[in-house]
């Protein structure tokens, strides 16, 4: 028996070497297979996540340069009334701002409407169309003044920064209006244009009430919102890419423009909000939170079922002109009668329009 067993234990021995030796060659082949494997697995994911952090900084670079149509008229030719060509300085001096002065027909008028136009239009804003605003205002005796954002210049265009920079541009328009010699300034806004004269209010004292139509407050839900019209991404991460990349691209990190105090503030001017439900732009509860937090008698709010953004005066135009007068006159009347009783002694218990 021990010579049996001697020679198969040998005949063992030998094979075990020759299944490792085995191992050992195939080894290094799936090694190499697996490391290309992971290489090209993390390829594809770098390459992903680059595509993606590329959509949201082509996303916030469209958002910045927005294309505006050039003018293609005037006042006198759209409307037959006299305007003078005009430049004056943002309110901060950062740059020269160009636009209309359409004085009214009464030399002695001390009224004057600004008209702050909205994102990716100009002056002219045709699907108002602010033309027909604008004959308005000067019918009722108002000096009118149309003028650009800076993202809406052609000689100068620089990026739309969501009311950072309009802010003082539009500071800018109406302190010219001052220096003209208005003694009540009424800023008419349109989308972002409403937008920015809330910010505008926040800091300067010389806006006397406003016409806040579809306004458009930039903020993290109302910029998710229309980013979802169009491409479905996700809200997070979207929103923090996108806020990481408005610094680099136009200068204006989100938590600059002062949104939040916008939502919560109660202003001291009479406003008159007017908003559509199937706005999909601004949602129109934004426009009824902003109201309810007014407490000037002579603010108040229209919210047209039905209505689109920045379409309420296509839609509606007579019922939109006549609520628009009836707050006009409103603070006409207000103002007047604060004199009044301010010749009496009596006129430091009412509000200032």
């Amino acid at each position: 028996m021990n010579p049996v067993s001697e020679s198969v234990a040998p005949s063992r021995q030998q094979e075990t070497p020759q299944a490792d030796d085995h191992v050992k060659e195939i080894s290094p082949g799936r090694r190499r297979l697996r490391n290309i494997a992971v290489a090209l697995f993390l390829s594809i994911l770098f390459f992903m996540i680059f595509c993606f952090v590329a959509l949201h900084a082509y996303i916030a670079w469209v958002l910045s340069n927005p294309t505006v149509a050039p003018l293609y008229s005037n006042p006198k030719q759209a409307i037959g009334v006299e305007y003078q060509d005009v430049t004056f300085p943002a309110a901060d001096g950062s740059r020269t701002m160009q636009g209309w002065y359409i004085p009214a027909e009464d030399a002695d008028s001390k009224k004057t409407i600004v008209l702050s136009h909205g994102y990716g239009a100009n002056r002219e804003e045709v699907w108002i169309p602010m033309y027909d605003i604008a004959n308005y205002a000067h019918r009722l005796n108002f000096n009118v003044i149309m003028f650009d954002y800076g993202f809406a210049s052609h000689g100068s265009k620089e990026v739309a920064t969501g009311g950072k920079k309009e802010t003082q541009q539009l500071l800018g328009a109406v302190h010219y209006a001052k220096q003209k010699g208005a003694e009540q300034v009424v800023v008419w806004g349109f989308s972002m244009g409403g937008g920015t004269a809330l910010q505008a209010a926040l800091v300067s004292d010389d806006i006397d009430a406003m016409i806040l139509d579809s306004a458009f407050l930039l903020q993290p839900d109302t910029l998710y919102h229309n980013i979802r019209q169009n491409i479905p991404l996700p809200r997070h991460p979207s929103l923090e890419i996108l806020q990481m990349l408005f610094p680099i691209l136009n200068g204006t990190s989100l938590n600059q423009i002062p949104y939040q105090k916008v939502e919560k503030e109660d202003y001291p001017i009479p406003i008159f909000f007017i908003h559509g439900t199937e706005d999909t732009k601004a949602p129109y509860e934004i426009a009824e939170q902003l109201a309810a937090n007014q407490t000037n008698p002579n603010s108040r709010s229209w919210i047209v079922e039905g209505s689109h953004h920045e379409l309420i005066f296509r839609e509606h135009p007579r019922e939109y002109l006549r609520r628009v007068s009836n707050f006009l006159g409103d603070i006409r009347l207000a103002k007047q009668e604060e004199i009044k009783q301010g010749e009496s002694g009596e006129g430091a218990t009412l509000p200032s329009p």
